[in-house]
C-alpha cells in the first residue's frame, strides 16, 4: 500500500517554482521528494507553465501594440 503524502499547497507551489528557476538544495529536493505528491506536482508544474506562457504572451501584446 503506498504511503500517503501529506504536503500542503503552498510546499508544492514553492516546490515548482524553485524547479523553474534550477535553484534548489539537494536536501530540500529530497524532503519535496518524501513529501509531496508526484500528481500534484504534475498538476502544478503544467498550470504554472501555462500562466508563464500566457503572461509572456500578454507581456509581448502589450509592448508590441
Amino acid at each position: 500500500m503506498p504511503a500517503q503524502r501529506s504536503g500542503s499547497l503552498l510546499a508544492t507551489v514553492k516546490a515548482v517554482l524553485w524547479g523553474f528557476l534550477g535553484v534548489r538544495q539537494r536536501g530540500e529536493y529530497e524532503k519535496d521528494i518524501k513529501r509531496l505528491n508526484p500528481l500534484h506536482l504534475m498538476v502544478a508544474g503544467i498550470v504554472m507553465g501555462f500562466v508563464f506562457v500566457g503572461a509572456l504572451i500578454a507581456l509581448v501584446n502589450w509592448v508590441a501594440g
